[in-house]
């Protein structure tokens, strides 16, 4: 039964807007979001070290809308990973957790761009409470992005099943005569 359950958590709802087995497409696009936000967050700290900081301020807003534009892209693609996922199954709930911490540092990354348009252009370096803010929601990401790993290293979700892991492992047998 578990060993059923385990293929079925590798087998995608469907290859065409998943990815194909052993390749997803989640793990691809949730580099939009963290590396958007990452950046926002220099960006942020940046503008409260520079003379002229409005056009980082400008840009970490930026910076967040793209990554609220592509966390949605990554969360659409992400649920029909979560489907693949047998219910009842420890990989099943820290998929829940994962897919509940990473709506909710979208909509506050949302709210942070809602916040920061508010105000209108910037004017100076970004405010403390918005970089605290950012800071937060950036390390609920990574909590979320360890559940991630966790799902794809530790419980194989949507990845290679152990024989076609273990493929990669096997000794070539090198030719007479050829090196490398």
């Amino acid at each position: 039964m578990t060993r059923d359950l385990q293929q079925q958590a590798k087998r995608p709802v469907s290859a065409m807007l998943a990815g194909p087995y052993g390749h997803p497409f989640h793990p691809i696009l949730v580099t939009v979001p963290i590396g958007a936000w990452v950046a926002s967050l220099v960006f942020d700290v940046a503008s409260h070290l520079v003379d002229d900081p409005d056009f980082l301020a400008r840009g970490a807003r930026w910076l967040i809308a793209v990554g609220v534009i592509g966390a949605l892209a990554a969360a659409l693609v992400g649920v029909l990973d979560l489907l693949a996922i047998p219910t009842g199954t420890r990989a099943f709930r820290v998929a829940l957790v994962h897919m509940t911490l990473n709506l909710l540092v979208t909509v506050a990354y949302a709210g942070n761009f809602l916040w920061r348009q508010a105000g209108g252009e910037p004017s100076g370096s970004v405010g403390t409470g918005q970089l605290a803010f950012g800071a937060v929601s950036l390390a609920v990401l990574g909590v979320s992005g360890y559940l991630g790993g966790k799902l794809a290293y530790h419980y194989g979700v949507r990845v290679s099943d152990e024989a076609t892991q273990a493929e990669g492992f096997v000794s070539v047998q090198r030719r007479p005569g050829r090196t490398g």
